[in-house]
């Protein structure tokens, strides 16, 4: 016997592990035999199961509408609806076929169902169960489902007037930061739904009254048609029709309006949560226990009742007990919860006053790169002006450098200062001022690359990123400015203009440990296996930092880390001195370098002379990694003067060129020119790519004779 047990249970459980599968199907298979019972007759026993069915499943309905949190939990109501009230009118219209059909067989002739509820909840009595019956319907059609529809058209009609409001403010909590895209998107999908939901609860609210309207028609029917047919077909006396078929009609109107008035309620339940959280048993409990001094209330009015004459005592006792008892218990736990609250806000209030107090580590940080301005400017961060934001001309500024340097910018801190003047802004690199100037919203700056500005009216002032002379004019005059040629600025492209001639002149030093290891591991991550070969096993993190910031110190980019880090590879085993190693990276990077430099096709040059590179070699001394440049006073000065007349000569042509240089002296001489000229290109014979054009436009004369070259 236990054996056949064990074999059902595996039945079963397979079944309904099959249903959930395939719940697409099961619930075709439902609709298809809903639509079956109205057109096809139905035996009695299975008329039996059909009207379990509906009120097992109205029951199921109420106790899920009971136990969600929220109504969203249940958004498939209006098609639950649907199909609940579709299978009770197929139960109907079924049922119906057989009390015409098998009335005057007696009240078993709608199934067991009908004639227990004709039969035990009349007691026999016709008028009893018409009255109950209509009792019933008048409770579903004109108390519960009115107001409940109600309720659902007024939700309807405030959630889509609400929209506009709540999407305003899921983006303002979007642009404060509070939220990230992914939670605004899943509270717009909530707003949508909820709109969708109480709209649609709207019209399937008109399915509960359809049903209770034709609940109405049905048994009136049933009543008049059965009576004809009993009498006039099947020749049952007058009397004998009239009670069988009135209890089957009413039976049938009480086994269908049951599980009508439940669904009813459970709508009722639904859209009358509103703004209730939680369950609704929970919810209820918690809001009705918030105030005990009900209890004591309704404890003393029931206690005066259950003393006044004719009263029965006993019930009004009762719950004149349970009440106090009630209040009572809640009361103790109000001062519990004070109590409570009391400790818990000390304690916040006394880690509010800890946080206060800014942790030393946070005193010691500082920022990569920050910009202050004065108080007139905010509105560029805020947005409040015509002009772009100033973060997105930052975020911009950043993808920029990225592309250009091959290195990510650390995140750029913007801050106001009330100490600076209102127009003012300040550019800190690590804490140190690294630039100042003036922008002003009301105006626009007018500059002539070519030299001064005349022929428009304005507020001379000087440009603050290449000091040239500007004007400050009006808004309204930008397009006359732009016919006259000059170029016209905003407030914030004159930050973010400042902002990028500091970081490219300090880009070396923003390269820290910390931002080359990311730009290794998670920018360059497909040359994770390249990296591993050279770091640590044959040059540290921090070699290769400072070979980066040696490259980006010249104005070449570290974009193509695959190439440096081979060359920092090759170079590696022949020298464990970083300027050497730089320099050979510098002549892997030849095709990069040379077409960075190109102009029209061909890279514009001055050479040294024989007698300089002469010199430069002449006055190296040391060997292997400890070579350095002893160049005496005398002879570094005529370097100097000769380099400052070439390169004035050619700036008054127009003409930018770089100088180039042997190999092995190229280092040496940047560290002299850096100085005086930090913009000059110093190139190498190896970092010409050689399929690259060379322009020569002259030569560094004036070198020491070579005698001269050591003297002290």
């Amino acid at each position: 016997m236990s054996g056949n047990q064990a074999v059902g249970a595996a039945l079963f459980a397979a079944l309904f592990e099959r249903i959930g599968e395939s719940r697409d199907l099961f619930l075709a298979g439902g609709v298809v035999a809903i639509i079956a019972m109205l057109l096809f007759p139905m035996p009695g026993w299975m008329l039996d199961f059909g009207l379990a069915l509906s009120i097992t499943f109205s029951v199921m309905i109420l106790m899920t509408a009971l136990f969600i949190e929220k109504p969203l939990q249940l958004s498939a109501f209006p098609t639950i609806l649907l199909i609940a009230t579709m299978l009770r009118l197929g139960l109907n219209l079924a049922s119906t076929r057989l009390i015409l059909g098998k009335g005057h067989e007696g009240p078993q002739a709608a199934g067991n169902v009908i004639a227990a509820f004709g039969e035990f909840l009349m007691g026999g009595e016709t008028v009893i169960g018409l009255t109950i019956f209509a009792i019933l319907v008048v409770i579903n059609f004109v108390v519960i489902t009115k107001g409940a529809g109600r309720i659902a058209e007024v939700a309807a009609r405030f959630s889509l007037d609400a929209m506009p409001g709540k999407q305003m403010a899921i983006d303002a909590d979007l642009s404060a930061g509070l939220i990230d895209e992914k939670d605004a998107r899943a509270r717009r999908e909530e707003i949508e739904a909820e709109s969708g939901f109480y709209g649609a609860m709207d019209g399937a609210s008109k399915f509960v009254k359809g049903d209770a309207v034709a609940g109405l028609l049905i048994t009136g029917i049933n009543i008049i048609v059965g009576l004809i047919v009993g009498v006039a077909i099947y020749g049952v006396e007058f009397g004998e029709a009239f009670r069988t078929y009135t209890i089957l009609t009413a039976g049938d109107g009480l086994v269908s309006q049951i599980p009508a008035l439940i669904v009813s309620t459970a709508a009722g339940l639904l859209v009358s949560k509103g703004g209730m959280r939680g369950k609704t048993g929970a919810a209820l409990g918690e809001q009705l226990g918030r105030y005990p001094q009900a209890f004591g209330m309704a404890s003393g009015l029931t206690a005066i009742m259950a003393f006044m004459p004719g009263m029965p005592f006993l019930p009004f006792a009762a719950f004149a007990g349970a009440t106090g008892y009630a209040a009572w218990t809640l009361s103790k736990r109000a001062q519990d919860r004070e109590v409570q609250a009391a400790f818990e806000k000390a304690a916040a209030e006394e880690k509010a006053a800890l946080e206060a107090e800014e942790p030393i580590s946070e005193t010691l940080s500082i920022d990569a790169v920050r910009v202050e301005i004065g108080y007139a400017l905010l509105p560029i961060v805020k947005g409040e002006n015509q002009e772009p934001r100033l973060d997105d001309q930052v975020k911009a500024l950043r993808r920029q450098m990225a592309l250009d340097y091959g290195f990510v910018l650390p995140s750029v801190r913007i801050t106001d200062n009330l100490a600076l003047q209102p127009n003012e802004y300040i550019v800190y690199v690590r804490e140190t001022e690294a630039a100042r100037g003036q922008a002003r919203l009301d105006k626009l700056l007018v500059i002539n690359p070519g030299g001064g500005v005349d022929g428009i009216s304005g507020e001379p002032t000087e440009e603050p990123v290449f000091k040239l002379p500007a004007l400050w004019i009006e808004r309204s005059l930008r397009d006359e400015a732009g016919l006259r040629g000059l170029t016209v600025v905003d407030c914030g492209t004159i930050i973010t203009t400042h902002l990028t001639e500091v970081v490219k002149d300090n880009i070396s030093d923003l390269l820290s440990y910390t931002e080359t290891q990311k730009l290794l591991s998670q920018v360059h991550s497909d040359t994770a296996k390249l990296v591993d070969d050279v770091v640590p096993n044959k040059m540290s993190m921090s070699a290769v930092q400072r070979v980066l910031q040696n490259l980006l110190g010249e104005g070449v980019s570290i974009r193509d880390i695959p190439t440096i880090m081979e060359g920092m590879a090759e170079a590696s085993q022949m020298s464990g001195n970083l300027m050497m190693i730089t320099e050979h990276v510098r002549a892997r990077l030849a095709r990069q370098i040379s077409a960075q430099y190109m102009i029209d096709g061909s890279i514009p040059v001055v050479t040294l002379s024989p007698a300089w590179e002469e010199a430069f070699a002449a006055n190296i001394i040391g060997t292997g990694d400890d070579r350095q440049l002893a160049m005496p006073p005398a002879a570094l000065q005529a370097f100097i003067t000769a380099i400052r007349d070439t390169y004035d000569r050619f700036a008054q042509q127009g003409q930018v060129p770089c100088l180039l240089t042997n190999p092995g002296v190229r280092p040496f001489v940047r560290s002299i020119i850096e100085r005086i000229r930090p913009a000059t290109v110093v190139l190498s014979q190896n970092e010409v790519h050689s399929r690259s054009r060379v322009r020569a436009l002259g030569t560094i004369e004036g070198a020491p004779a070579p005698a001269e070259t050591f003297l002290e």
